[in-house]
């Protein structure tokens, strides 16, 4: 996140260990920017993503030392424990959670929970078995039963997203990169605040490397660079409901021209209209870039494989394509 900050003049303070504050500095520098949002997201991102635990450690997004959930009226079930507790204090009594089926419970962890956990335990500061309380067991099942909930909103997010560009292929429409992968980059439009995939086969006759410390794709070639908070101008191309999935085109480029409206469509383009789980140059599904898993607050998750094939160069011509 740091070298990326670099990029677009921005520097998070607090060395290895930024804290709140240095956060919220930082986030007075980037309120007026009009890449703001996708600054934000990244700072995001970067933190570790909370999870229940019945030990007070705090919460370092909020700055506070000492942290309960307690949300009303939503109800759910952390929030019910603690009430339950707070009643319990109130009467001058303990509450214990009793009656409870502990193989049961859900107890899977996020990837970032996991290396947490490895992490803890070469520190020594994970607990043993016989320290772990019925306490513990719950703060595990509400944090993946929370995140499971999650995943489940943004499949069904992507997939009304998808519904509501389906009758727009072939319109143009300016947008910010949002994401960029080895297999392509991600915009987000800005008249709909949809986001769609430019898959790497449409960027050209070049080939892109793609840096990950910079967040961008660059063409060996032309010297052609593809980076986050990049404006460009696409053509929606194809939409798949039942895989989430919105592929988009540079607006110009022979794609394009192939989908755009009013002009005609080639045999292999209704092909792929007729068959849209077959597409040859599929994008990722949307839903599934979001769950990138590097520790946000219910954020992101795990980016989708790219397909086989982009790892590799097509074959050779007499010049280096992609």
């Amino acid at each position: 996140m740091r070298t990326f900050l670099k990029q677009v003049g921005l520097n998070l303070a607090g060395g290895d260990k930024p804290s709140a504050g240095d956060y919220a500095e930082l986030m007075k520098q980037v309120k007026e920017r009009p890449d703001a949002q996708l600054l934000q997201t990244m700072l995001l991102r970067s933190m570790q993503q909370a999870v229940y635990s019945p030990d007070n450690i705090g919460h370092f997004g909020l700055a506070y030392e000492a942290y309960a959930h307690f949300t009303s009226p939503i109800r759910r079930y952390p929030d019910l424990l603690t009430h339950r507790a707070i009643k319990a204090i109130l009467l001058g009594k303990k509450y214990e959670p009793k009656g409870i089926d502990l193989a049961a419970l859900n107890t899977t962890v996020s990837n970032a929970a996991r290396k947490q956990l490895a992490k803890d335990t070469a520190e020594g500061k994970q607990k043993q078995a016989k320290d772990l309380t019925i306490w513990d067991a719950l703060g595990v099942h509400c944090s993946a039963n929370e995140r499971r909930a999650d995943e489940a909103s943004r499949d069904v997010e992507a997939w009304l997203k998808c519904y509501f560009i389906k009758d727009k292929l072939g319109e143009e429409f300016t947008g910010v990169v949002s994401g960029v992968t080895t297999f392509g980059i991600f915009v987000q439009l800005d008249a709909l605040y949809v986001e769609g995939l430019v898959h790497i086969t449409e960027l050209g006759t070049d080939y892109f490397q793609y840096d990950d410390a910079r967040h961008e794709l660059r063409g060996e070639r032309t010297g052609k660079r593809y980076q986050l908070t990049d404006r460009v101008t696409v053509q929606v191309s194809r939409v798949d409901l039942e895989a989430r999935k919105i592929d988009l085109v540079l607006a110009g480029s022979s794609s394009a021209g192939e989908t755009g409206v009013g002009k005609p469509k080639s045999a292999a383009a209704k092909a792929l209209e007729a068959k849209p789980g077959k597409s040859r140059k599929s994008g990722v599904n949307t839903a599934s870039r979001h769950e990138i898993d590097t520790g946000d607050n219910g954020a992101k998750p795990k980016r989708a494989k790219a397909p086989a094939r982009a790892a590799k160069p097509a074959a050779k011509t007499s010049k280096k394509k992609r």
